[in-house]
């Protein structure tokens, strides 16, 4: 098992890996506070392709082969394990052999091929629940996940559209997901999205990641996915729901505040 019960799992990383200059400080951040904070699990993530742009012409990465050496290098260089999503069965082998948990994103969480592939390769599968999905409906993506063989699965909350380009986080999934037993995760920075509200791009409230990282912890959620970049407005995807890399420390300390204080 990857995940280690009597820490917190934290997921962080740039939304799209874009190059050295963006993934490398953040990696260097993330290791001040995996050193600072031994009750903190980390695990680097980053895209190498954002497939789900709104617009045709947005940058997607840096594409596979180049994404999956950068990872590489983070986990030599800072020795995170690493995340990353994919989206066709095809990319499966390939993702396994450079990253420790594989990432089926939310709009693909039903989609029974990419599931197998996921849990045939061996590594941990962390599947988001789809903006679509009730949590009751998560049921039957673990059930595909554990016929299929997977030896490890996470679950990560992402919120629930109703339209109108908002999303909205029920803190009541937590225990309802709790209950397939497998651990729970909360997107934070995702689950602020504002979907294609920002004229052919997502919008986006960053300044509720901090309150809904924390009400999720409060609910019994295992941990956290924190998307954070150094300067979030240049960012080439999801600038206005990303952290900003400096903000990244305080949020941390006043998270594992919290996990204490309900683990206790």
């Amino acid at each position: 098992m990857l995940f280690d019960k009597n820490k917190l799992l934290l997921i962080a990383g740039p939304c799209s890996l874009e190059s050295p200059a963006i993934f490398e400080p953040v990696a260097e951040a993330l290791s001040g506070i995996r050193d600072r904070y031994p009750e903190l699990q980390i695990i680097f993530k980053g895209s190498y392709d954002k497939a789900n742009r709104t617009s045709l012409g947005s940058d997607r990465g840096p594409g596979m082969e180049q994404g999956l050496a950068w990872l590489a290098q983070v986990k030599n260089d800072f020795g995170f394990p690493t995340l990353t999503d994919f989206h066709t069965p095809e990319q499966a082998a390939a993702v396994a052999k450079v990253c420790d948990v594989l990432q089926i994103p939310a709009f693909l969480c039903r989609q029974t091929d990419l599931l197998v592939a996921a849990a045939e390769t061996g590594r941990v599968v962390n599947v988001k629940k789809g903006q679509f999905l009730s949590p009751a409906e998560m049921r039957f993506v673990v059930d595909k996940l554990n016929g299929a063989g997977a030896r490890e699965i996470w679950q990560t909350e992402r919120g629930n559209t109703f339209g109108y380009q908002n999303l909205v986080v029920d803190m009541r999934v937590f225990p309802v997901l709790a209950s397939y037993g497998h651990p729970t995760i909360l997107d934070a920075t995702h689950s602020v999205q504002l979907p294609g509200a920002a004229g052919g791009k997502s919008g986006g409230q960053r300044e509720f990641v901090g309150p809904l990282a924390r009400a999720a912890l409060a609910a019994g959620a295992n941990g956290l996915f924190i998307e954070t970049h150094p300067n979030p407005e240049l960012a080439i995807s999801d600038a206005g729901s990303q952290l900003p890399l400096s903000e990244l420390p305080a949020l941390i300390e006043s998270c594992l505040r919290i996990w204490q204080v309900v683990r206790d």
